[in-house]
């Protein structure tokens, strides 16, 4: 499995969240429409938040990050910096 951590922070990610979180019925099915979806994670932090998706391997998790960077660019209004993306070869998946 492979996993891709994005982590939204700075100035306007407080609000992407907030806006987010009023969508979220449109992101669930966005997300799990990934091919080899595996689950999928979304928390806020201090300054932000981040989101942790898991899929079968890396083109899964690229089509992820490619889906998220177009639903924000589309569908909200948040100007925040884009993530840092952090990504890599799952080695232990609990659920």
């Amino acid at each position: 499995m492979f996993c891709v951590v994005r982590q939204y922070s700075g100035e306007g990610a407080s609000h992407l969240f907030d806006e987010i979180e009023g969508v979220l019925d449109q992101v669930e099915p966005l997300i799990r429409g990934v091919p080899g979806f595996v689950s999928y994670t979304l928390f806020r932090t201090a300054d932000g938040g981040i989101s942790v998706t898991v899929c079968q391997d890396k083109s899964g998790t690229d089509e992820s990050v490619r889906i998220a960077s177009e639903f924000i660019r589309d569908n909200l209004t948040a100007q925040a910096s884009p993530p840092v993306v952090s990504e890599g070869v799952t080695t232990l998946h609990l659920i």
